[in-house]
């Protein structure tokens, strides 16, 4: 029960924040424990913090990656995301892409080299 009520008490934080600004921090305060110290969202996820900050980190660098994604050709952007699990996690070898799209594997060797 006290995690539910932890939980309720974080939406509503959050929205509070959300309504004042676009950015929350996991640093922020979200309250005081029973001996008054200061609780931060980043102590209540119950996760060492470098690991939830690299978690956030990650996933800021993927959005930035397919952003950048989206400038190359339409043949660039196939190889790289069938090479690296970009759109469902898993990695084909250059000879499975080759088989796929149909072309020779020294051709993807090359469309890689020049997206990337």
């Amino acid at each position: 029960m006290l995690t539910f009520v932890i939980d309720i008490e974080i939406l509503m934080h959050l929205r509070l924040i959300k309504k004042m600004r676009s950015e929350v921090s996991l640093y922020d305060p979200i309250g005081v424990d029973k001996e008054g110290n200061e609780i931060t969202l980043l102590d209540i996820l119950g996760t060492h913090p470098d690991v939830v900050s690299e978690l956030v980190e990650k996933k800021f660098e993927q959005v930035r990656l397919m952003d950048k994604i989206q400038d190359l050709t339409r043949r660039e952007r196939k190889v790289l995301e069938l090479r690296f699990g970009l759109t469902d996690g898993v990695r084909k070898t250059q000879r499975e892409i080759a088989k796929n799209l149909g072309i020779s594997r020294s051709y993807v060797s090359r469309i890689e080299k020049r997206a990337i």
